[in-house]
């Protein structure tokens, strides 16, 4: 891999991070985004800006970071399957029941005190639905909230990673056997948004393709004919704005599911291909500023620790400016940037006064 190509890596990695913050400060009345959901509220400047972000444009950060993934485990493979799995434990599990039992505690406190106890119930984080302060649950209660309905649900990302490493090998079989059959399974289950709790259609088909590319020696520095970024650019735009105006208006039924599934999957495929191959000068401008560089390697902790931090201090911050004009636009933008720079400096304090320790919860990431 030439110096280039892993920067890029670095760099959209980050990128992805910091925008995955951006898409969980999302804060309209239908807080649940699936590619089909409607908004039942009027179009507004606010409305229309929040909804096209976080649940258009920014929408192909899981899959970037998927295919990342995929193309790093294909390039890394000639290392045995066991030392593999062995090292995903070290960097996956370990971190996820790490953060996950401290997005407990922190709710656990803060269910403690009148005047945060609101902020948490008004969230309704909780996976399995109930919404009882933590020293009300059972022990099974909780150990389920820590092992597989985290209050930090951004987990499910490391979780389903971690099943996909353990089972590429059948992966790499599958399209190494018959690489159209795969994908095309593989994009069914992405166009019908099918999830488990373990597998889900998005992650399982870029996650393959991530894999492919590399098997095949895809070419992923110069985009060939088909994949020019100033054409797919227009293809963004289009499906992306439309989907928008849309979701205002569609009443829902199995036709608005449709329109609504199909522009938010093109507008995924066009926004991968238009930030890869599009945005080099970008990548090349900012992995020279050293500044860049240096906070580019706290990915993992932003990624870790900004939920539930970002819905409870949205939740508190609600409660007390909601009558303020512009409120909810000016949350969407300053919420995030907060939540990321705190967890910067968080990272960069923990990282020099205990470089083991948050080697572990990391995973060994930003060194």
């Amino acid at each position: 891999m030439n110096q280039f190509l892993s920067q890029k890596f670095r760099f959209y990695l980050f990128i992805s991070i910091l925008l995955v913050v951006v898409v969980h400060g999302y804060n309209l009345n239908e807080s649940y985004l699936q590619p089909f959901t409607i908004i039942n509220e009027p179009i507004r400047f606010t409305t229309f800006i929040e909804y096209w972000l976080a649940n258009g444009l920014f929408r192909f950060v899981v899959p970037l970071l998927f295919l990342i993934s995929g193309y790093l485990l294909s390039y890394g493979d000639s290392v045995p399957y066991s030392i593999r799995i062995n090292k995903k434990i070290k960097t996956l599990v370990i971190p996820y029941l790490i953060w996950s039992a401290f997005a407990m505690t922190i709710t656990y406190y803060l269910q403690l005190y009148p005047n945060t106890s609101q902020s948490v119930l008004a969230t309704h984080l909780d996976q399995l639905g109930d919404s009882r302060p933590y020293h009300l649950l059972s022990w099974g209660g909780l150990v389920l909230r820590w092992t597989l309905f985290p209050i930090a649900f951004q987990l499910w990302f490391i979780r389903c990673l971690f099943v996909y490493n353990v089972a590429s090998p059948l992966i790499i079989k599958a399209l190494s056997v018959s690489p159209k059959i795969w994908f095309s399974i593989c994009t069914f289950l992405w166009m019908t948004t099918f999830g488990m709790h373990f597998i889900e259609g998005e992650g399982l088909l870029f996650f393959s393709l991530g894999i492919y590319i590399h098997k095949i020696g895809f070419n992923v520095e110069t985009p060939n004919q088909y994949l020019q970024p100033k054409y797919w650019l227009i293809v963004l735009l289009g499906a992306s704005l439309s989907k928008t105006v849309l979701a205002f208006y569609l009443k829902g039924g199995v036709e608005s599911y449709l329109i609504l599934s199909i522009l938010y999957k093109l507008t995924v495929a066009a926004a991968l291909i238009v930030v890869w191959f599009g945005g080099n000068d970008v990548v090349q401008y900012f992995m020279k500023r050293k500044w860049f560089y240096s906070i580019s390697s706290y990915s993992f902790i932003v990624y870790a620790l900004h939920v539930p931090l970002i819905n409870y201090f949205s939740s508190y911050v609600f409660s007390h400016l909601k009558h303020f004009a512009f409120f909810r636009l000016t949350a969407f933008v300053c919420i995030p940037l907060i939540i990321i720079s705190f967890s910067i400096i968080v990272g960069i304090i923990f990282r020099k006064v205990a470089p083991k320790l948050y080697g572990i919860c990391t995973g060994g990431r930003g060194f």
